[in-house]
Protein backbone atom coordinates (compact mmCIF):
# COMPACT_ATOMS: atom_id res chain seq x y z
CA UNK A 1 0.00 0.00 0.00
CA UNK A 2 2.09 2.59 -1.28
CA UNK A 3 -0.78 4.59 -1.11
CA UNK A 4 0.71 7.99 -0.82
CA UNK A 5 2.99 8.76 -3.90
CA UNK A 6 1.56 11.43 -6.19
CA UNK A 7 -1.21 12.15 -4.12
CA UNK A 8 -1.24 15.70 -2.14
CA UNK A 9 -2.45 14.47 1.19
CA UNK A 10 -4.63 16.45 3.63
CA UNK A 11 -3.10 16.17 7.31
CA UNK A 12 -5.20 17.05 10.38
CA UNK A 13 -6.44 16.04 14.14
CA UNK A 14 -9.35 15.03 14.37
CA UNK A 15 -12.11 17.26 16.28
CA UNK A 16 -14.19 16.31 19.03
CA UNK A 17 -17.09 15.65 17.39
CA UNK A 18 -15.25 13.41 14.92
CA UNK A 19 -13.33 11.70 17.35
CA UNK A 20 -16.85 11.21 19.29
CA UNK A 21 -19.05 9.83 16.04
CA UNK A 22 -16.10 7.38 15.32
CA UNK A 23 -15.48 6.07 18.80
CA UNK A 24 -19.72 5.39 19.39
CA UNK A 25 -19.53 3.66 15.71
CA UNK A 26 -16.81 1.46 17.15
CA UNK A 27 -18.47 0.73 20.17
CA UNK A 28 -21.83 -0.19 18.61
CA UNK A 29 -19.56 -2.70 16.76
CA UNK A 30 -17.94 -4.25 20.10
CA UNK A 31 -21.46 -4.05 21.69
CA UNK A 32 -22.92 -5.80 18.92
CA UNK A 33 -20.21 -8.46 18.94
CA UNK A 34 -20.28 -11.85 20.60
CA UNK A 35 -18.63 -12.33 23.97
CA UNK A 36 -14.86 -12.83 23.87
CA UNK A 37 -13.51 -16.21 23.49
CA UNK A 38 -11.72 -17.14 25.87
CA UNK A 39 -8.80 -17.59 26.23
CA UNK A 40 -8.15 -14.90 24.43
CA UNK A 41 -4.20 -15.66 22.22
CA UNK A 42 -1.31 -14.60 23.45
CA UNK A 43 0.87 -11.91 20.98
CA UNK A 44 4.13 -12.46 20.83
CA UNK A 45 6.53 -10.18 19.10
CA UNK A 46 8.66 -12.42 16.73
CA UNK A 47 11.22 -10.34 15.48
CA UNK A 48 12.82 -6.87 15.57
CA UNK A 49 13.22 -6.25 12.39
CA UNK A 50 16.32 -3.07 11.62
CA UNK A 51 15.28 -1.93 8.20
CA UNK A 52 12.06 -0.40 7.29
CA UNK A 53 8.11 -1.17 7.88
CA UNK A 54 6.94 -4.31 6.93
CA UNK A 55 3.75 -5.14 4.32
CA UNK A 56 3.28 -8.29 3.26
CA UNK A 57 4.49 -11.42 5.03
CA UNK A 58 4.34 -15.15 3.61
CA UNK A 59 6.75 -18.74 4.02
CA UNK A 60 8.62 -21.15 2.78
CA UNK A 61 7.47 -24.32 2.21
CA UNK A 62 9.69 -25.24 5.33
CA UNK A 63 8.03 -22.36 7.32
CA UNK A 64 10.81 -20.03 7.25
CA UNK A 65 9.56 -16.68 6.85
CA UNK A 66 9.47 -14.19 3.61
CA UNK A 67 8.94 -10.55 4.37
CA UNK A 68 7.66 -8.12 1.82
CA UNK A 69 9.02 -4.40 2.73
CA UNK A 70 6.57 -1.79 2.32
CA UNK A 71 7.18 -0.09 -0.69
CA UNK A 72 5.48 3.24 0.39
CA UNK A 73 9.41 3.28 1.78
CA UNK A 74 11.14 2.79 -1.40
CA UNK A 75 12.73 -0.12 0.16
CA UNK A 76 16.61 -1.30 -1.87
CA UNK A 77 15.46 -4.82 -0.69
CA UNK A 78 11.88 -5.91 -1.20
CA UNK A 79 11.79 -9.12 -0.58
CA UNK A 80 13.86 -11.11 1.68
CA UNK A 81 14.12 -13.87 3.62
CA UNK A 82 14.26 -13.81 7.74
CA UNK A 83 17.27 -14.40 9.26
CA UNK A 84 17.66 -17.17 12.32
CA UNK A 85 18.55 -13.81 14.48
CA UNK A 86 14.98 -12.54 13.79
CA UNK A 87 16.54 -8.96 12.97
CA UNK A 88 18.07 -9.19 9.96
CA UNK A 89 16.98 -10.50 6.38
CA UNK A 90 18.20 -11.92 3.40
CA UNK A 91 17.33 -10.39 -0.21
CA UNK A 92 15.07 -13.29 -1.76
CA UNK A 93 15.50 -14.44 -4.35
CA UNK A 94 18.69 -12.58 -4.97
CA UNK A 95 19.68 -9.23 -4.44
CA UNK A 96 19.34 -8.68 -8.63
CA UNK A 97 15.58 -9.01 -8.42
CA UNK A 98 15.04 -6.43 -5.64
CA UNK A 99 14.89 -3.76 -8.66
CA UNK A 100 14.30 -2.85 -11.93
CA UNK A 101 16.90 -0.25 -11.82
CA UNK A 102 20.45 -0.81 -12.70
CA UNK A 103 22.95 0.96 -9.85
CA UNK A 104 23.68 4.44 -11.72
CA UNK A 105 19.47 4.88 -11.93
CA UNK A 106 19.20 3.25 -15.71
CA UNK A 107 16.17 0.97 -16.40
CA UNK A 108 17.39 -2.46 -16.95
CA UNK A 109 16.61 -4.39 -20.39
CA UNK A 110 14.41 -7.44 -19.18
CA UNK A 111 11.64 -6.33 -16.79
CA UNK A 112 10.93 -10.09 -16.57
CA UNK A 113 13.96 -10.59 -14.30
CA UNK A 114 13.49 -7.79 -11.87
CA UNK A 115 10.59 -6.52 -9.42
CA UNK A 116 9.60 -2.46 -9.30
CA UNK A 117 6.82 -2.21 -6.91
CA UNK A 118 5.66 -5.27 -4.58
CA UNK A 119 3.43 -5.20 -2.09
CA UNK A 120 1.50 -8.90 -2.36
CA UNK A 121 2.92 -11.97 -2.19
CA UNK A 122 2.12 -15.52 -1.23
CA UNK A 123 3.30 -19.20 -1.75
CA UNK A 124 1.14 -21.54 -2.94
CA UNK A 125 0.72 -25.46 -2.20
CA UNK A 126 2.70 -25.97 -4.57
CA UNK A 127 5.78 -24.03 -3.27
CA UNK A 128 6.01 -20.98 -6.16
CA UNK A 129 6.15 -18.10 -4.35
CA UNK A 130 3.70 -15.49 -6.63
CA UNK A 131 5.22 -11.86 -5.93
CA UNK A 132 2.50 -9.50 -7.30
CA UNK A 133 4.45 -6.44 -9.11
CA UNK A 134 2.26 -3.16 -9.83
CA UNK A 135 4.97 -1.44 -11.56
CA UNK A 136 4.24 1.51 -9.40
CA UNK A 137 7.81 3.46 -8.72
CA UNK A 138 7.54 5.70 -11.43
CA UNK A 139 4.30 7.47 -13.13
CA UNK A 140 3.90 7.27 -17.05
CA UNK A 141 3.92 10.79 -17.19
CA UNK A 142 7.38 10.52 -15.41
CA UNK A 143 8.62 8.25 -17.85
CA UNK A 144 7.67 4.71 -17.21
CA UNK A 145 9.49 2.41 -19.77
CA UNK A 146 6.21 1.00 -21.67
CA UNK A 147 7.63 -2.64 -21.11
CA UNK A 148 7.47 -2.13 -17.48
CA UNK A 149 3.68 -3.41 -16.32
CA UNK A 150 2.06 -4.86 -13.86
CA UNK A 151 3.06 -8.38 -13.80
CA UNK A 152 2.66 -11.42 -11.17
CA UNK A 153 6.34 -13.42 -10.64
CA UNK A 154 5.88 -17.29 -9.80
CA UNK A 155 9.28 -18.08 -8.22
CA UNK A 156 10.01 -22.13 -7.54
CA UNK A 157 10.96 -22.04 -4.16
CA UNK A 158 11.97 -25.91 -4.54
CA UNK A 159 14.29 -25.70 -7.02
CA UNK A 160 15.13 -21.66 -6.46
CA UNK A 161 14.18 -20.89 -9.75
CA UNK A 162 12.02 -18.39 -12.02
CA UNK A 163 8.47 -20.40 -12.87
CA UNK A 164 7.22 -17.77 -14.89
CA UNK A 165 6.05 -14.54 -15.32
CA UNK A 166 2.29 -13.37 -16.52
CA UNK A 167 2.05 -9.59 -17.00
CA UNK A 168 -1.61 -8.52 -16.85
CA UNK A 169 -3.57 -8.24 -19.65
CA UNK A 170 -3.91 -4.35 -20.78
CA UNK A 171 -7.48 -4.61 -21.16
CA UNK A 172 -7.51 -5.68 -17.18
CA UNK A 173 -5.02 -2.82 -15.77
CA UNK A 174 -5.53 1.21 -15.51
CA UNK A 175 -3.40 4.03 -15.53
CA UNK A 176 -5.05 4.46 -12.09
CA UNK A 177 -4.34 0.95 -11.17
CA UNK A 178 -2.64 -0.34 -8.04
CA UNK A 179 -2.93 -4.17 -7.74
CA UNK A 180 -2.15 -4.64 -4.08
CA UNK A 181 -3.45 -8.28 -2.75
CA UNK A 182 -4.65 -11.76 -4.29
CA UNK A 183 -5.36 -14.96 -3.84
CA UNK A 184 -4.39 -17.89 -5.24
CA UNK A 185 -7.06 -20.84 -6.76
CA UNK A 186 -5.01 -23.74 -8.02
CA UNK A 187 -8.62 -25.89 -8.01
CA UNK A 188 -10.02 -23.42 -10.45
CA UNK A 189 -6.41 -22.19 -11.79
CA UNK A 190 -6.69 -18.94 -11.32
CA UNK A 191 -5.28 -15.66 -9.54
CA UNK A 192 -7.81 -12.86 -8.64
CA UNK A 193 -6.33 -9.54 -7.58
CA UNK A 194 -7.51 -6.46 -5.64
CA UNK A 195 -6.99 -3.60 -7.55
CA UNK A 196 -7.60 -0.62 -5.05
CA UNK A 197 -7.04 1.80 -8.14
CA UNK A 198 -5.13 4.37 -6.06
CA UNK A 199 -2.26 4.64 -8.27
CA UNK A 200 -1.49 7.89 -11.01
CA UNK A 201 -4.22 10.07 -11.89
CA UNK A 202 -6.59 8.67 -9.16
CA UNK A 203 -6.35 11.98 -7.04
CA UNK A 204 -6.09 9.66 -4.11
CA UNK A 205 -9.52 7.83 -4.98
CA UNK A 206 -10.35 4.38 -5.93
CA UNK A 207 -12.99 5.01 -7.23
CA UNK A 208 -11.95 2.84 -10.26
CA UNK A 209 -11.21 -0.35 -8.27
CA UNK A 210 -12.17 -3.64 -9.89
CA UNK A 211 -11.31 -7.40 -9.44
CA UNK A 212 -8.75 -8.60 -11.72
CA UNK A 213 -9.00 -12.49 -12.63
CA UNK A 214 -6.01 -13.70 -14.11
CA UNK A 215 -5.97 -17.54 -15.68
CA UNK A 216 -3.12 -19.47 -14.50
CA UNK A 217 -3.45 -21.70 -17.83
CA UNK A 218 -3.82 -19.00 -20.84
CA UNK A 219 -2.14 -15.97 -18.92
CA UNK A 220 -4.95 -13.85 -19.87
CA UNK A 221 -7.18 -11.38 -17.30
CA UNK A 222 -10.22 -10.11 -16.65
CA UNK A 223 -11.27 -6.60 -14.96
CA UNK A 224 -14.39 -7.44 -12.96
CA UNK A 225 -16.93 -5.32 -10.67
CA UNK A 226 -15.53 -2.00 -11.15
CA UNK A 227 -18.34 0.67 -10.68
CA UNK A 228 -19.70 -2.04 -8.44
CA UNK A 229 -20.54 -0.97 -4.40
CA UNK A 230 -18.72 -3.48 -2.70
CA UNK A 231 -14.99 -2.82 -4.35
CA UNK A 232 -15.72 1.15 -3.56
CA UNK A 233 -14.22 3.18 -0.88
CA UNK A 234 -16.43 5.63 0.88
CA UNK A 235 -15.74 9.09 1.06
CA UNK A 236 -14.65 9.15 4.59
CA UNK A 237 -10.70 9.56 5.54
CA UNK A 238 -8.54 7.10 6.91
CA UNK A 239 -8.24 8.10 10.78
CA UNK A 240 -5.92 6.77 13.30
CA UNK A 241 -5.30 6.61 17.18
CA UNK A 242 -8.30 7.92 17.35
CA UNK A 243 -9.32 9.73 20.63
CA UNK A 244 -5.52 10.22 21.79
CA UNK A 245 -3.07 13.14 21.27
CA UNK A 246 -1.52 11.10 18.23
CA UNK A 247 -4.63 10.61 16.56
CA UNK A 248 -4.94 11.87 13.02
CA UNK A 249 -6.37 11.41 9.04
CA UNK A 250 -5.56 11.33 5.49
CA UNK A 251 -7.89 11.89 2.94
CA UNK A 252 -7.04 8.85 0.61
CA UNK A 253 -10.04 6.27 -0.09
CA UNK A 254 -8.42 3.17 -0.64
CA UNK A 255 -10.26 0.23 -3.05
CA UNK A 256 -11.23 -3.01 -2.31
CA UNK A 257 -7.98 -4.33 -0.68
CA UNK A 258 -8.18 -7.43 1.50
CA UNK A 259 -9.13 -10.48 -0.02
CA UNK A 260 -9.00 -13.72 0.95
CA UNK A 261 -10.10 -17.58 -0.37
CA UNK A 262 -11.95 -19.88 1.93
CA UNK A 263 -9.85 -23.48 1.90
CA UNK A 264 -12.99 -24.79 -0.07
CA UNK A 265 -12.14 -22.32 -2.93
CA UNK A 266 -15.70 -21.70 -3.03
CA UNK A 267 -16.37 -18.27 -1.84
CA UNK A 268 -13.69 -15.45 -2.15
CA UNK A 269 -14.28 -12.91 0.72
CA UNK A 270 -12.93 -9.38 -0.11
CA UNK A 271 -13.77 -5.61 0.91
CA UNK A 272 -12.55 -1.82 0.29
CA UNK A 273 -10.23 -0.45 3.41
CA UNK A 274 -12.25 2.53 3.25
CA UNK A 275 -15.53 1.09 4.21
CA UNK A 276 -17.61 -0.80 6.82
CA UNK A 277 -18.71 -3.82 4.89
CA UNK A 278 -17.44 -7.52 4.26
CA UNK A 279 -18.67 -8.39 0.86
CA UNK A 280 -18.21 -11.89 -0.67
CA UNK A 281 -18.77 -14.07 -3.98
CA UNK A 282 -18.88 -17.29 -5.17
CA UNK A 283 -16.31 -18.38 -7.37
CA UNK A 284 -17.89 -20.09 -9.71
CA UNK A 285 -19.85 -17.22 -10.53
CA UNK A 286 -16.97 -15.23 -10.44
CA UNK A 287 -15.82 -17.47 -12.99
CA UNK A 288 -19.03 -17.64 -15.12
CA UNK A 289 -18.01 -15.85 -18.39
CA UNK A 290 -21.95 -15.93 -19.35
CA UNK A 291 -22.71 -13.26 -16.74
CA UNK A 292 -23.25 -9.91 -17.56
CA UNK A 293 -21.35 -7.27 -14.81
CA UNK A 294 -24.82 -6.29 -13.54
CA UNK A 295 -25.55 -10.53 -13.30
CA UNK A 296 -22.51 -10.29 -11.51
CA UNK A 297 -22.87 -7.69 -9.04
CA UNK A 298 -26.21 -9.17 -7.92
CA UNK A 299 -24.38 -12.53 -7.10
CA UNK A 300 -21.84 -10.20 -4.68
CA UNK A 301 -23.56 -10.85 -1.10
CA UNK A 302 -22.71 -8.62 2.37
CA UNK A 303 -21.07 -10.45 4.48
CA UNK A 304 -20.54 -8.78 7.74
CA UNK A 305 -20.33 -5.41 9.58
CA UNK A 306 -16.12 -4.16 9.91
CA UNK A 307 -13.77 -1.16 10.58
CA UNK A 308 -11.71 0.23 8.01
CA UNK A 309 -9.00 -2.80 7.25
CA UNK A 310 -6.08 -3.62 5.47
CA UNK A 311 -4.95 -7.46 5.56
CA UNK A 312 -7.41 -10.04 5.31
CA UNK A 313 -6.94 -13.93 6.11
CA UNK A 314 -9.28 -16.87 6.62
CA UNK A 315 -8.70 -20.16 8.66
CA UNK A 316 -10.62 -23.65 7.90
CA UNK A 317 -13.41 -22.52 9.47
CA UNK A 318 -14.02 -19.58 7.94
CA UNK A 319 -13.25 -16.90 10.63
CA UNK A 320 -12.28 -13.67 9.00
CA UNK A 321 -8.91 -11.99 10.35
CA UNK A 322 -8.34 -8.21 9.77
CA UNK A 323 -5.81 -5.67 10.21
CA UNK A 324 -6.81 -2.48 11.55
CA UNK A 325 -4.90 0.20 9.83
CA UNK A 326 -5.73 3.02 12.14
CA UNK A 327 -6.29 0.79 15.88
CA UNK A 328 -2.66 -1.22 16.55
CA UNK A 329 -4.98 -3.99 16.38
CA UNK A 330 -6.31 -7.09 14.79
CA UNK A 331 -9.39 -8.74 15.13
CA UNK A 332 -11.75 -11.60 13.38
CA UNK A 333 -15.02 -12.14 12.24
CA UNK A 334 -16.06 -15.31 13.31
CA UNK A 335 -18.05 -17.50 10.82
CA UNK A 336 -21.06 -18.40 13.89
CA UNK A 337 -21.62 -14.75 14.68
CA UNK A 338 -20.81 -12.60 11.64
CA UNK A 339 -19.81 -9.97 14.07
CA UNK A 340 -16.60 -8.41 14.49
CA UNK A 341 -14.61 -8.37 17.53
CA UNK A 342 -10.63 -7.36 18.38
CA UNK A 343 -8.68 -10.15 18.79
CA UNK A 344 -5.18 -8.95 19.72
CA UNK A 345 -3.37 -5.32 19.93
CA UNK A 346 -0.32 -3.48 20.95
CA UNK A 347 0.79 -0.11 21.51
CA UNK A 348 3.46 -0.65 19.00
CA UNK A 349 1.40 -2.11 16.22
CA UNK A 350 1.73 0.77 14.24
CA UNK A 351 -0.46 0.21 11.20
CA UNK A 352 -0.47 -3.77 11.00
CA UNK A 353 -1.26 -4.45 7.36
CA UNK A 354 -0.91 -8.07 6.39
CA UNK A 355 -2.16 -11.08 7.94
CA UNK A 356 -0.87 -14.68 6.86
CA UNK A 357 -0.95 -18.13 8.52
CA UNK A 358 2.31 -20.21 8.60
CA UNK A 359 2.61 -23.66 8.76
CA UNK A 360 3.98 -23.31 12.18
CA UNK A 361 0.10 -22.95 13.50
CA UNK A 362 0.48 -18.83 13.71
CA UNK A 363 -0.84 -15.72 11.89
CA UNK A 364 1.68 -13.23 10.90
CA UNK A 365 1.38 -9.78 10.67
CA UNK A 366 3.86 -6.49 11.02
CA UNK A 367 3.92 -3.08 11.84
CA UNK A 368 4.36 -0.54 8.37
CA UNK A 369 4.14 2.51 10.83
CA UNK A 370 2.70 4.53 7.97
CA UNK A 371 1.01 6.70 9.92
CA UNK A 372 4.25 7.79 11.71
CA UNK A 373 6.10 9.28 8.53
CA UNK A 374 6.58 12.56 7.77
CA UNK A 375 4.07 12.60 5.23
CA UNK A 376 1.34 11.91 7.12
CA UNK A 377 2.37 13.36 10.33
CA UNK A 378 0.71 16.96 10.64
CA UNK A 379 3.77 18.74 11.47
CA UNK A 380 5.80 17.16 8.95
CA UNK A 381 7.86 15.53 11.35
CA UNK A 382 8.99 11.99 10.88
CA UNK A 383 8.21 9.35 14.01
CA UNK A 384 8.70 5.94 12.47
CA UNK A 385 11.45 4.19 13.69
CA UNK A 386 13.30 0.78 14.48
CA UNK A 387 12.88 -1.51 15.49
CA UNK A 388 9.84 -2.36 12.68
CA UNK A 389 7.83 -5.15 14.72
CA UNK A 390 6.56 -8.81 13.45
CA UNK A 391 3.93 -10.35 15.49
CA UNK A 392 2.75 -13.75 15.64
CA UNK A 393 -0.56 -15.31 17.61
CA UNK A 394 -2.33 -19.00 17.23
CA UNK A 395 -5.57 -18.36 15.59
CA UNK A 396 -8.71 -20.23 16.40
CA UNK A 397 -8.52 -22.64 13.90
CA UNK A 398 -5.73 -23.58 11.35
CA UNK A 399 -5.39 -21.72 8.05
CA UNK A 400 -3.43 -22.29 4.82
CA UNK A 401 -0.24 -21.73 5.50
CA UNK A 402 1.20 -19.15 3.53
CA UNK A 403 -2.08 -16.80 2.85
Amino acid sequence: MHRFSHLKLKLAGLTLAACAALAAGATACRDSASPARPPRPTLEVYARLHSTGVGGITQMPDGRVIIGFHPFYKPEVQVALLNPDRESTTPYPSTEWQSCKNADGSWKSDFNACLDWVLGLHTDKNGVLWLLDSARSTDKAAGRPAGLVPKLVGWNTHENKLDRVISISPEATLTESQHNDFVVDLKHEVIVIADEAIGEGSGGVGDKAALVVVDLSTGESRRLLQGHHSVMPLKEPIRWDVGRPTSGAVDLYVGVDGIALDTNNEWLYFAPLNAYKMYRVRMSDLLDTSLTAAQLGAKVETYADKPFNGGLAIDQDDNLYLTEVGERAVGVIPSDTRKYERLVSDPDMVWPDGVTYNSDGAMYTGAAQLSLTSALQADGAARNKPPYLVYRFKPLAPGTPGF
